[in-house]
């Protein structure tokens, strides 16, 4: 889940959202037999889970978090995204990396912009929010970029990704994300 819409009363949807990207980066880098279709399938299901909670974070935090609209709007693309590759799971792996590498770039900046824009987060949360933002957008940019051919790195990427973004996102509920 994008912290940008994180208040007191949707703590749940950052847990929520926190888990899932811990699972999703744990079933990617500890499944060495990961297939191509196996992995459309698992990035295409957190995907669509993560707009789910995105979209419902935003919406249950209107009036409370500055920001709510950016959560709702990545929810809303990632929600395309996550149907998309559940629906054509023939897409080409070129096309694959691309859209992975869209929902990163795009998570990591709304991420870093909603740090800056919900100014009810303490601190602490906010500069979590900001690190969770930067290492999203690097890793997007380094899967847009990579090569077919870098197939190994490509899944450890985002696997570590799911690792370290997830324990972020929890680790910012105990940090304390209000004022």
């Amino acid at each position: 889940m994008s912290t940008a819409s994180v208040t007191k009363d949707n703590w749940w949807a950052l847990v929520l959202g926190g888990v899932a990207t811990t699972i999703f980066g744990v079933a990617v880098v500890f499944w060495p037999g990961l297939t191509l279709l196996v992995l459309l399938y698992l990035f295409g299901a957190y995907v669509l889970i993560s707009g789910i909670v995105d979209v419902m974070g935003g919406l249950s935090s209107v009036g409370q978090a500055d920001s709510w609209f950016l959560a709702v709007a990545l929810g809303a693309f990632e929600l395309g995204v996550g149907v998309y590759l559940l629906r054509h799971v023939a897409v080409k792996f070129a096309t694959f990396i691309v859209l992975i590498g869209f929902v990163l770039i795009a998570r990591g900046i709304i991420e870093a912009a909603g740090a800056y824009l919900n100014t009810r987060l303490s601190s602490r949360a906010q500069a979590l929010s900001y690190l969770a933002g930067l290492a999203t957008l690097v890793a997007g940019i380094i899967v847009l970029f990579a090569k077919q051919s870098q197939g190994v790195a490509f899944v450890w990427i985002l696997g570590l990704y799911g690792i370290v973004i997830g324990t972020i996102h929890i680790t910012q509920l105990a940090s304390g994300n209000n004022k």
